[in-house]
């Protein structure tokens, strides 16, 4: 329990960090933008998943606004706080079942679906990074050892 609470912890940090880096430049980049939220969005999907009720609303692939962005790494960071906070570390290989958003069924432990949240955010803020650099603008650093150092 306590490596998926501190890889969470390391995703809460990096989401902020790279979303107000994004807002001091004033990044308007639209791909840079569009990872953003696509990160987000996907975070969402997995939590409403891990809760039970169907994604299918949800489009993780559109363009966002950085305010809108930067109100959805906060509404992530208390939804993942709130479910994890129930969880108990036998909990954690309970399997769930769901549905992807094209309805195709699928099952995963809780394990596994946190350790994915966690490590697909990790991935796309080094693209917008990459985008960040391409553009003048400074990287934002949001490695895991960075943040452990604090």
């Amino acid at each position: 329990m306590k490596t998926i609470q501190s890889m969470m912890e390391h995703l809460y940090w990096a989401n902020s960090l790279i979303a107000e880096g994004m807002a001091k430049q004033n990044v308007s980049h639209p791909d840079a933008l569009t990872l953003l939220r696509h990160t987000l969005v996907a975070e969402k999907v997995w939590l409403t998943r891990l809760e039970g009720k169907d994604s299918f609303e949800f489009v993780l692939w559109a363009s966002g606004e950085l305010q809108e962005l930067l109100h959805m790494v906060k509404q992530n960071e208390e939804g993942y706080r709130a479910y994890i906070g129930k969880l108990r570390e036998e909990d954690l290989d309970t399997i769930v079942h769901y549905r992807n958003q094209s309805g195709q069924p699928f099952e995963n432990s809780i394990r596994n679906i946190l350790t994915h949240v966690a490590l697909h955010g990790q991935y796309h803020r080094g693209q917008i990074n990459r985008i960040l650099r391409m553009e003048s603008s400074e990287p934002v650093p949001v490695d895991f050892i960075l943040f452990k150092r604090q």
